[in-house]
């Protein structure tokens, strides 16, 4: 009975959660419980992956009607793999969060935050599971404004304008959304994405499907702050307590690029969006400028954690790079770079979120010497910041490799020579940092910092260790996305 409720639970599981945590009064026990939750959630994510790895996709049809009648949660591989992906994240951050909370947060605001937590975390999930165009569009609500009200408790006053500036952007993306969903539903009559795939044909290219279509790419590209729709992304990673900087760096930004995905090639169709259209010659241009503008941007900053977020914005245009380059290859470095960049930006942020704890220190100058006072932790923020660059034996370096091959593939040997460019950049900026933190004296407060308590030094570590192992072994990540590449490229028509 559990078992065939699975994709119902994925979504259930954390949303009672969330009830549950409001409810309290002991911001411990909200933990504890956020905790269970967390842990909860792989589980169920990986099952669903194994079973659609085994048998295919799942359609789960909920209130009693079939899709496409009814609202569907649909798992296929790539789906799978975006649950599994925040799933794991959440569950490795939740452990480091109890210290880093109690010391940027309020205490009674301990389980406000939990129960706004597993919000978030509930309409992440619900925004990969769900078949449904407009369900969707709930899901990324909850997740916002969940992710409005995260950001907006950082202990800096600043916060609350970063939350504001995200709010506006954030009601602009999800307007724009809802208008295209809406333009499609006017053509096709229906909501599921499945069965609007299928009524589309024949009918792509009127001019309210390609309106439905721009409306949906500017609306999900600024929620994946898609180069130049990113500017509400620095000072909200920057001025949002540590946990939640590091949690929505290594997930939100993912699940937009899988709506991108999932409308472009299982709705619209490749065929459509990359035959008749400018989409390739428009991402490429916005990603190469990413990878370069963002990334320039990250060299003259100060702030490590806005830093790391203009790092962001340069990782999200490797992303979207891969789907400009739209070969099974360039694919699937796109999808893969999914995980791996959650992996060590991960790693980055909690990081200097350990950092900010010992020490209360962001930045860079100020971290002179944290190396021989921090060695686990700057170690583990070394691994992160090589993989960034993308040095052979970490996760960076796959995902850079697919593209290259995607690249050359193409015969675009311009773009590789540029994917290979833009990763030195990063040696500049991950550079800076390792050279006041490992070759100059300490002074302040960091004479007096030490790697933090367990509960932070292991997940942390454990990201890092990621970052390596999925380097070497790239068979559960590379390869389950190379099988999303050939899915997406085949579409479901």
């Amino acid at each position: 009975m559990i078992a065939a409720n699975l994709p119902a639970l994925q979504v259930v599981v954390p949303l009672l959660g969330a009830v549950i945590c409001a409810f309290l009064r002991r911001g411990a026990v909200a933990w504890a419980i956020t905790l269970v939750v967390c842990l909860v959630m792989p589980a169920i994510a990986s099952t669903l992956l194994a079973q659609v790895l085994t048998s295919g996709p799942i359609s789960y049809a909920l209130g009693g009607w079939r899709p496409p009648i009814g609202i569907e949660y649909r798992v296929d591989v790539l789906s799978a793999f975006i649950l599994l992906l925040v799933s794991v994240i959440a569950a490795i951050m939740l452990p480091y969060a109890k210290r880093s909370i109690e010391q940027e947060i309020p205490a009674d605001k301990h389980t406000w935050y939990y129960a706004i937590f597993l919000l978030c975390l509930c309409g992440l999930l619900g925004m990969a599971i769900s078949g449904d165009a407009f369900n969707i569009f709930v899901f990324m609500e909850v997740s916002s404004l969940a992710t409005y009200a995260l950001i907006s408790m950082g202990k800096d006053r600043r916060a609350l304008l970063a939350a504001y500036q995200y709010l506006v952007m954030g009601t602009i993306g999800a307007t724009f959304y809802v208008i295209g969903v809406g333009f499609l539903y006017s053509m096709t009559g229906t909501l599921n994405l499945a069965d609007m795939a299928s009524r589309l044909a024949g009918i792509e290219n009127s001019r309210p499907v390609l309106a439905a279509l721009a409306f949906l790419t500017v609306g999900i590209s600024l929620k994946l702050a898609l180069f130049p729709l990113h500017v509400w992304l620095p000072n909200a990673y920057a001025f949002a307590p540590s946990v939640a900087t590091a949690f929505l760096a290594a997930t939100a930004t993912k699940v937009a690029v899988y709506l991108l995905l999932r409308y472009f090639f299982t709705v619209f169709g490749a065929s459509v969006i990359f035959a008749h259209l400018p989409t390739t010659e428009v991402f490429l241009l916005l990603s190469v400028a990413a990878m370069f503008g963002a990334s320039i941007v990250a060299v003259f900053q100060e702030n490590v954690k806005r830093m790391l977020a203009y790092s962001s914005v340069a990782q999200i245009g490797y992303i979207t790079l891969g789907i400009a380059i739209a070969n099974q290859a360039g694919l699937t470095g796109g999808i893969v770079h999914l995980f791996n960049h959650a992996l060590m930006k991960g790693a980055l942020f909690l990081a200097i979120g350990a950092v900010v704890y010992q020490t209360g220190v962001v930045k860079i100058s100020d971290m002179a010497g944290l190396g021989k006072r921090m060695p686990l932790m700057m170690g583990a923020f070394l691994v992160g910041g090589l993989s960034l660059i993308g040095v052979p034996g970490t996760v960076g370096f796959i995902s850079k490799w697919y593209l290259v091959y995607g690249a050359l593939e193409q015969d675009w040997w311009w773009l590789a020579i540029l994917i290979v460019a833009s990763s030195l950049i990063s040696v500049v900026y991950i550079g800076r940092v390792v050279e006041v933190v490992w070759f100059r004296q300490a002074s302040g407060p960091v004479k007096r910092a030490t790697d933090p308590p367990a509960s932070m030094l292991l997940p942390t570590l454990l990201l890092a260790a990621m970052t390596v192992y999925f380097g070497i072994d790239t068979s559960a990540t590379a390869g389950v996305a190379g099988l999303a590449a050939d899915w997406l490229l085949a579409g479901i028509r």
